[in-house]
């Protein structure tokens, strides 16, 4: 059988035009957001006199668990990618290539994919990597991963050898490996018994291949990670999430650091090296501070989800009322204060990613027609019952927002109550519709719509056959012109329904002090090759 080979660094997707652009990638120090997807500069090999041998990271939260695979959680994915790695992962440019694959081949039919894993790279318990640890691992996500589950429903991974294993999927798409390479719930390898002995809370010890492994988790307070000394990098230049990895600082701590102004006077004071999420209040004072950097990305959509599956909003023209409330341009001021850190767009995509952002649904979107939703209130015979609102203070943008929305349904009629409760617990019980009626939540950009938490059944119930046929339209679509089609009638879809809407598109700030070196924001901040000059 004719079979097409790809090299592990010349890596990219074949399948049918359903091309990447960069997600408003890459980054900007200092004050204007940057849609640069560049490569970050190699770090040179630092000088134990020369550079400190701690970096200090300030994040906004403690993350559930570091279970890539079962995590919809930021700080979960954006700590565990420097713990475990994947078979493929993303470049600068936003392209799948392989990381522990050394490289892949497909069939004619697109059915079978056959992957050559790289020799030689061992496990933080010093296991070699083998076949058997991948099968385990992958099939595991397979299941685990609710995007996976979803968007590979009947695919099976297979061992051929100790350093072959195949993928066969039930139907050839064009999103196959941008799937494999999704950094969201991520396709991470651990240890084939570990992975044997994952209950139902998942697994319980975080073994993984990448630079930095697990030292200490002191509840509450931080996460250690320490340089695993028999790191086996992949080869290239450092780009995005994959190319040469170098765990150029021997320690990171991730400390949980809930308190806006206690993260900040840490950055300014040094306490911290770097600040992540910096509150955007702060962004032009601290744009002005000659002792920091600033690096900001567009980095995704603050999304309103509506419990289309039990509760009063399972009327339809509730929903509606709920959209018709809405001021839009109010909430994002509020949440944002910075007008150059947000944008005011209906769509779900990357507005800057031109296959995929598309205007269907504006008509429902930013209405803030008061008297509409009055009119629906009516006709859909609502009687005062509770609309609860879940959030949690730890994602201030988050929590801004869901105040000011209360505030709005509030004004049209709505008995609209809020619920706050810590990042974990608000994260249980926005998984169980039977908690909510409405929450919003800032997603990152997806690759493509296949992989929008919009559409994803356990994200919000949302679990229509129309979602369902409008995924098939976009991953077996015939041309990239067809998938595009196929999008912008999913996307209506989800507005008329009103199972969601989009509030706007965000820009994240990440502040680090002027010592920090190699520091790059991709997806999730990188620090692999960051280095901190004494």
């Amino acid at each position: 059988m004719k079979r097409r080979k790809f090299a592990a660094l010349a890596a990219g997707l074949t399948a049918l035009a359903l091309v990447l652009t960069a997600c408003g990638g890459g980054q900007s120090p200092a004050v204007s957001p940057s849609s640069s997807g560049s490569a970050a500069p190699s770090a040179a090999a630092p000088s134990a006199a020369a550079y400190k041998d701690t970096l200090n990271i300030a994040i906004t939260a403690q993350p559930p668990n570091l279970d890539a695979p079962t995590s919809s959680s930021n700080a979960a994915a954006g700590i565990a990618m420097h713990i475990f790695e994947s078979l493929f992962s993303l470049d600068g440019d936003y392209k799948p290539v392989p990381v522990l694959a050394e490289s892949y081949t497909v069939s004619d039919d697109g059915l079978v994919y056959t992957i050559k894993l790289r020799q030689g790279v061992k496990f933080h318990n010093g296991k070699a990597l083998t076949a058997d640890d991948v099968v385990a691992s992958m099939n595991r996500w397979l299941e685990a991963s609710a995007k996976a589950k979803s968007l590979l429903e009947g695919s099976v991974f297979a061992r051929v050898d100790d350093y072959t294993v195949t993928l066969t999927v039930p139907k050839a798409a064009s999103d196959i490996l941008e799937v494999l390479a999704n950094p969201a719930q991520f396709a991470a390898i651990s240890p084939e018994e570990i992975v044997e002995a994952a209950g139902p809370d998942g697994i319980t010890e975080y073994i993984g291949t990448g630079p930095y492994k697990l030292a200490e988790w002191k509840a509450d307070q931080y996460i250690h990670l320490v340089r695993y000394d028999d790191y086996q990098s992949p080869l290239g230049a450092s780009s995005g999430f994959s190319g040469e990895k170098q765990a150029a600082t021997e320690n990171l701590y991730f400390r949980f650091v809930t308190d806006h102004a206690t993260r900040i006077a840490g950055i300014q004071t040094g306490e911290y090296d770097v600040a992540e999420a910096v509150p955007l209040e702060r962004y032009e004072e601290l744009a002005a501070d000659t002792g920091l950097t600033l690096y900001t990305k567009s980095s995704g959509n603050l999304n309103l989800f509506l419990n289309t599956a039990q509760g009063p909003l399972v009327n339809e023209k509730l929903r509606q009322a709920v959209l018709a409330a809405l001021n839009d341009a109010d909430i994002l001021l509020a949440s944002f204060g910075n007008e150059s850190l947000y944008t005011l767009s209906p769509s779900f995509a990357n507005p800057s990613q031109a296959q995929w952002a598309v205007e269907s649904g504006a008509e429902y979107y930013n209405q803030n027609d008061p008297e509409k939703a009055k009119a629906l209130l009516t006709e859909a015979g609502y009687n005062g019952e509770t609309i609860r609102l879940v959030t949690t203070p730890d994602y201030e943008e988050m929590y801004k927002a869901t105040l000011v929305v209360q505030e709005q349904l509030r004004q049209v009629g709505f008995n609209a109550e809020v619920e706050s409760y810590d990042f974990a617990v608000f994260m249980e019980h926005r998984s169980d519709p039977a908690q909510w009626e409405l929450f919003i939540t800032s997603n990152s950009y997806g690759l493509n719509p296949s992989q929008f938490s919009v559409l994803n059944p356990a994200w919000a119930a949302f679990d229509q056959p129309e979602v369902a046929k409008g995924i098939e339209g976009i991953r077996y679509a015939a041309s990239a012109d067809e998938a595009t089609e196929a999008w912008r009638g999913l996307q209506q879809f989800i507005y008329e329904y009103g199972a969601a809407s989009v509030l706007g598109q965000y820009s994240s700030v990440v502040a680090t002090r002027n010592n920090v070196e190699h520091f790059d924001f991709f997806q999730y901040p990188v620090y692999w090759n960051v280095t901190v000059a004494q």
